[in-house]
């Protein structure tokens, strides 16, 4: 007897519960399974292709090369996949976005019509989203009060990793991994389970520099003040559920404040659970009515950090030379985009998804949903991040800016925030400010009232 082991967003062999069902059912003898679905690598971008590739190299050498990998339609592979290993079930870790959910009701049936069962284990998160809700039986709209329901539910320890497992292969060859893609110069950090333990235990262990400081030093994208956990949580390389547990009986603003960032992130899939439609338009619907601009030369400038808000633009040079943005500016970037210019923010949400290896649809979607106003825990409207004290505040000293505005390099501290007021701000060809901030934050807010009228 054998079972199939389905991977998706769990690239990882620790504290796997599915993956340690599907041991027990197979008698210890499992076909590990990755399907290059045509509806997900598609609208990926380069940048999450290239980061996916390389974990699943990853997790094919943890399996000695045992990963069997097929691509098209998981409805067609995965029936063909069990069928041909004689499996009697296929174990996955249930994916609860969207499409996700969709797919596997479909690949279900058609598993259920050959005999053979899928069967759900776990998911991504460490409280099933659906799973909190309120005295009432409803889903939460508010962070803080889902976040304390949250911890209040609590979560499992780690799953232990499965012993013995004899990695099996069906009959009919695995496709090959797509071939490197060319990202030019930018370079992406190592991919894997591994990886991300290493990260882990680095940035837990690093005291004020790392866990212990992180409440005091992680809006300040001058500072290495975060975990660089977002891309392996997004593959699954590691799960939420371990990175909880070395947080229990840690004390302090650090240990805290993470744990928070964590249940963040679990509160914006429960949202996407039960809203499906927010992860494209807006949580609310009367933002839908705002009078938005067309986008123009101006989202090009904005895409390509060439905005002359130099906070601005080393945000968006970053993402195009990491695959990453620091939270802070994703923050500043978001609003300068909807209220500086007056564009929808799925323009935004779009670019970043294509470029963030981190691309989560949840947390992308309702940050930007957040900054925009539209969403839940929205941030008012009428508070229009200013790209240059958000620069002067966060990035004090200027470095940030320096390091991914070349044209800037030459002035010193915080004279890099305001170029214009430095004799020799634009010696470099750097532009000058596409709007007038003060004069689009009054007519952002002139646009507000219209709708809220």
């Amino acid at each position: 007897m054998t079972a199939v082991h389905w991977f998706r967003r769990d690239l990882r062999l620790s504290d796997n519960p599915a993956l340690v069902e599907a041991a027990d059912a197979g008698d210890g003898s499992v076909v590990p399974l990755f399907v290059l679905d045509p509806s997900l690598w598609g609208p990926a971008g380069d940048v999450r292709r290239a980061y996916l590739t390389a974990s699943l190299r990853s997790l094919d050498a943890e399996l000695s090369g045992a990963l069997h990998v097929r691509r098209g339609d998981p409805v067609d592979a995965v029936v063909a996949v069990a069928r041909s290993a004689g499996a009697r079930s296929v174990h996955v870790a249930a994916d609860t976005g969207p499409y996700g959910r969709r797919r596997d009701a479909a690949v279900e049936a058609a598993l259920a019509d050959a005999g053979i069962d899928l069967v759900r284990t776990g998911c991504a998160y460490a409280v099933p989203p659906g799973a909190v809700r309120t005295k009432q039986g409803t889903p939460y709209s508010v962070f803080t009060p889902f976040s304390r329901a949250w911890n209040d539910h609590g979560w499992p320890g780690p799953a232990p990793r499965p012993d013995a497992v004899e990695w099996a292969a069906p009959a009919g060859a695995s496709d090959d991994l797509y071939a490197d893609v060319d990202l030019g110069d930018l370079r992406l950090p190592e991919a894997g389970e591994q990886a991300a333990l290493r990260r882990w235990a680095e940035f837990r262990d690093a005291g004020p520099d790392g866990l212990d400081g992180y409440a005091e030093r992680r809006d300040r994208p001058d500072l290495a003040g975060t975990s660089a956990m977002s891309h392996h949580l997004k593959w699954g390389e590691v799960h939420p559920r371990t990175l909880l547990a070395d947080l229990r009986g840690r004390r302090g603003d650090g240990p805290t404040t993470f744990r928070s960032e964590l249940a963040w992130r679990e509160f914006y899939a429960d949202v996407l659970w039960h809203h499906p439609h927010s992860a494209r338009e807006y949580y609310r619907d009367e933002y839908a009515g705002m009078r938005y601009d067309d986008p123009d030369g101006r989202f090009d400038a904005w895409a390509q950090g060439r905005t002359g808000f130099p906070f601005v633009d080393a945000g968006m040079r970053q993402l195009r030379a990491e695959g990453w943005m620091h939270n802070r500016v994703r923050m500043v970037v978001a609003s300068f985009l909807v209220k500086d210019l007056h564009l929808e923010w799925q323009l935004g949400a779009r670019h970043f998804m294509r470029w963030l290896r981190d691309g989560d649809l949840a947390s992308n979607s309702h940050g930007w949903q957040w900054a925009a106003g539209s969403g839940t825990d929205a941030a008012p409207y009428f508070r229009v991040f200013n790209p240059i004290t958000q620069g002067r505040r966060f990035d004090p000293d200027g470095d940030y800016v320096r390091r991914y505005v070349a044209e800037l390099a030459h002035l010193d501290g915080a004279a890099v925030h305001e170029p214009w007021t430095a004799p020799r701000g634009y010696d470099h060809d750097y532009p000058q400010p596409i709007v007038d901030h003060a004069d689009e934050r009054e007519e952002a807010l002139r646009r507000y009232k219209a709708i809220k009228g």
